[in-house]
């Protein structure tokens, strides 16, 4: 039993007046960035179908409060990685960061630090890992790897790694090829994880022996980020991974896929408790957050979410966009009655039918962006 907490809601030197929604911070996103920066971010692979999914999983849940609970003081803090981070939330790898804010990565691993949660860095984005542990020493720092080179190279990136301080190594592996997205073609938009094709011979021969050897190798929490049934998620805990890590991509990599949170429930079954898991894809509002942790997931990832603040206003803007989500998840959880984040319970949710049409802005109804014209 945690001890009660004083509810504080958000107040930031960040020009709270001017940013007191999300939806808010997602239109000054729009505005600042280029047509192809914002289609990096808010599309998908050919149909887009797996993106609209997601949001349709988590729209097909609905909330079962419990009354008459002392929620006079609500913690939604936890304690991952050998810290208490301040809310259970990660900053998901993102690529080509550089497109939303000049310093990249950087104000991302900053904001994260800042805050109080972890940051995991993509190994496709700048300014590199050496630079990002520099600049942002006392983040909690995690680092997801596409695989680009043979055995001896991967090893030789997890070791490093390891020197830089990094919490937990992360592998992709629902990217054994680079996807269609259209959105890009169809402009002849060449993003970095484009430019990079020619290694993914690497990637595609990346197999369950590549887990064994680097787990018996290397002293360091595992996580495989991209499972997306219980046969792999069963797979992983035999395997030895510390974390399971439920994600699609953000709907970015295979088409006609199944929206994450619907995943969510099978996996957490397969893997039993033996690790931990994580869960991204679609995940845009406090109480979506709630919903994947009453499921069973221990941390979600945030991914549009991030590029929407750093676009907005860099670090400060990563922030805001972490202290709104913050005011959404303390009131979901005090009008369901729960005070803390283990009192959360699978019989606080149950299926309901979508009332809106689910798309990557769904989540956000007042935001006048046009429909389809992103």
């Amino acid at each position: 039993m945690t001890d009660k907490k004083t509810t504080v809601y958000p107040s930031s030197s960040f020009a709270g007046a001017a940013f007191e929604t999300l939806h808010e911070i997602v239109a000054k996103a729009r505005q600042n960035l280029s047509q192809n920066a914002w289609d990096y971010i808010v599309g998908g692979t050919e149909t887009e179908t797996t993106v609209r999914r997601n949001r349709l999983a988590l729209d097909q849940i609905a909330f079962r409060p419990r009354v008459l609970r002392d929620v006079s003081g609500v913690d939604p803090t936890t304690s991952q990685f050998g810290r208490t981070l301040r809310l259970p939330v990660l900053l998901a790898p993102i690529g080509s960061l550089e497109a939303f804010h000049e310093e990249a990565a950087v104000p991302v691993a900053r904001a994260a630090g800042a805050f109080g949660i972890p940051h995991m860095l993509s190994s496709v984005t700048q300014p590199g890992l050496d630079a990002v542990a520099d600049a942002a020493p006392d983040t909690l720092r995690l680092y997801q790897l596409y695989v680009r080179e043979d055995a001896d190279g991967v090893d030789r990136i997890v070791a490093h790694a390891i020197e830089r301080g990094i919490a937990a190594f992360a592998f992709t592996v629902d990217s054994a090829i680079y996807s269609r997205r259209e959105r890009d073609l169809a402009k002849r938009h060449v993003t970095s994880g484009r430019r990079y094709v020619g290694g993914q011979s690497f990637q595609a021969s990346f197999d369950w022996r590549s887990i064994e050897r680097i787990k018996k190798k290397f002293a360091i929490p595992l996580i495989l980020k991209g499972i997306g049934t219980a046969e792999d998620a069963k797979l992983a805990v035999e395997h030895g991974v510390d974390w399971v890590y439920v994600s699609n991509h953000g709907g970015r990599q295979l088409d006609h896929g199944t929206g994450a949170m619907d995943v969510l429930p099978e996996v957490v079954a397969a893997v039993a408790g033996r690790a931990k898991i994580a869960v991204d894809g679609g995940f845009c509002r406090g109480t979506d957050i709630v919903k994947a942790l009453a499921a069973g997931a221990d941390l979600v990832g945030l991914g549009r979410m991030q590029c929407y603040g750093l676009a907005a206003g860099g670090e400060a803007g990563v922030v805001r966009v972490l202290e709104l989500l913050e005011d959404e998840v303390r009131r979901c959880l005090m009008m369901l009655g729960a005070d803390r984040l283990a009192a959360l319970e699978r019989a606080n949710l149950q299926p309901a039918a979508a009332v809106n049409p689910p798309g990557v802005l769904s989540a956000f109804p007042l935001l006048e962006i046009p429909p389809y014209r992103y």
